[in-house]
């Protein structure tokens, strides 16, 4: 696949989020399907209902409904990007989402989670981070970036319950 425009989703956003989980933008898959985290093998689904002691259903809608029930909300970094397929090292010519009013829309919101050390860096670039908000580095659910089995992602990626809990 060529370098071409790629655009983020909308915001995933239940009643009262208290969490925020930034990924940097969809891959292919997710893009042909309209949904987060849609290829096969990344394991962003499986871990997150794994924290909770839960089995993803196969349904997109009751995933949503899911972790936005669990006060978690879902978002990209970049809005709009040139990449080369779904290569995140290849992402130029960004433009970033409107990440600070979401975080002013929603003032429940205590914590961003970064899926992976590149939503980190891009977050990093465009926007400083906020007093009061406390910011987790979590490795990346992709499947590009298997350098963790899922039992170790999982336990690192319970710092994500632990903010949910905290205050």
């Amino acid at each position: 696949m060529d370098a071409g425009p790629k655009r983020s989703f909308p915001p995933i956003v239940g009643a009262s989020p208290r969490i925020l989980v930034l990924g940097t933008l969809p891959g292919e898959e997710s893009l042909r399907r309209g949904e987060y985290y849609a290829h096969p093998r990344n394991l962003f689904w499986p871990i997150v209902f794994g924290l909770f002691g839960a089995v993803p259903p196969a349904g997109y809608a009751e995933r949503v409904s899911f972790v936005a029930d669990r006060r978690i909300a879902l978002w990209d970094v970049v809005a709009s990007a040139e990449r080369l397929a779904s290569a995140d090292a290849t992402i130029r010519a960004e433009t970033p989402n409107a990440i600070h009013a979401l975080l002013d829309a929603q003032p429940g919101i205590r914590a961003v989670a970064f899926n992976g050390s590149g939503a980190r860096r891009l977050y990093d670039r465009h926007f400083a981070r906020r007093p009061g908000l406390a910011y987790v580095a979590l490795p990346s659910t992709s499947p590009a970036h298997a350098r963790l089995n899922f039992t170790e992602k999982l336990a690192q990626w319970s710092a994500l319950r632990d903010a949910l809990n905290a205050g």
